[in-house]
């Protein structure tokens, strides 16, 4: 997957209607659109490379290499449609938990960090 196909995939969230009026809300609606890009490129690198990381500290080699394959482009697991709920207080995301989950390990294990 592509970066262009990531924009055009959160442009087209909500069914493609158009949210814009004028150019200048286009212009912002697209720059909106690529940093929102950015930042699921940045969050799926980040897991990818502490993933990577541990691959490479406990010797799989074989995962390593897979990992070095997965495109940090991926949107599938991110919600671009739909409904969002906020708290008031939301949780801080934590990376190690995803890793863990990820790895197989139970969650009540030291953090990944040697």
């Amino acid at each position: 997957m592509r970066r262009p196909q990531l924009c055009r995939a959160i442009s087209h969230a909500g069914f493609g209607k158009l949210r814009f009026k004028t150019e200048y809300e286009q212009e912002l609606w697209a720059e909106c659109s690529r940093l929102i890009a950015n930042c699921i490129i940045f969050y799926n690198a980040s897991i990818l490379s502490r993933l990577l990381e541990h691959q490479e500290r406990t010797r799989d080699m074989q995962g390593a290499e897979a990992t070095k394959k997965v495109s940090p482009n991926a949107w599938q697991h991110i919600n671009l449609q739909g409904r969002f709920e906020f708290q008031k207080a939301p949780d801080a995301l934590n990376v190690d938990t995803i890793i863990r989950a990820l790895i197989g390990l139970p969650s009540n294990r030291a953090a990944l960090v040697a």
